[in-house]
């Protein structure tokens, strides 16, 4: 995970443009022109953790940047006034075609996501999920391809994103 402060990428309000946008504290920047204060906090992601009947994992390969061709799961950026299991259940349609029936949140991690040169923090949510039909999987979205993986040739390395190998350790540990 990269440790780059988001502070770097902001030097404008984002409410009046001015430059004078200093750190308030370690968490704000204020802008001394028009006093607003900016909270720099992570976006919600969701991963999903979806087993099938012969305990096979479901794992996608990346279409796009970051990690353009690595191993993934389905799951991304939760929208506003959504839960988290509404933007995992979502991301999975989205992803896979697959109708999520059930989201159990499992944990979380802290991490960082590069797009379009910049650096998001976010919180990665990690749920069990169980599917309608898992005979039906389908790559779109993000995935370029979808496929099941049997849980002894899962292999963490080959996941292009930190949060996601560190999930997937976690997850075959059982914590």
């Amino acid at each position: 995970m990269t440790r780059e402060h988001p502070f770097e990428s902001f030097h404008f309000c984002p409410r009046c443009g001015s430059g004078h946008f200093v750190i308030h504290d370690e968490k704000s920047k204020r802008c001394e022109t028009c006093g607003f204060v900016y909270y720099f906090n992570p976006s919600a992601a969701t991963v999903a953790l979806i087993t099938n009947r012969r305990d096979e994992l479901l794992v996608c390969r990346r279409a796009k940047e970051p990690a353009k061709g690595t191993l993934d799961l389905p799951g991304g950026f939760c929208d506003c006034f959504e839960t988290g299991e509404e933007g995992v259940a979502r991301e999975v349609k989205e992803e896979t075609g697959l109708t999520v029936t059930d989201a159990s949140f499992l944990f979380s991690l802290p991490n960082t996501y590069r797009y379009s040169d910049f650096l998001v923090h976010t919180v990665d949510m990690f749920f069990r999920c169980h599917v309608a039909d898992e005979l039906r999987i389908q790559a779109m979205d993000d995935a370029d391809e979808v496929f099941w993986m049997p849980k002894e040739n899962i292999v963490p390395s080959l996941f292009g994103l930190d949060s996601i190998r560190t999930g997937i350790e976690k997850w075959l540990l059982g914590k």
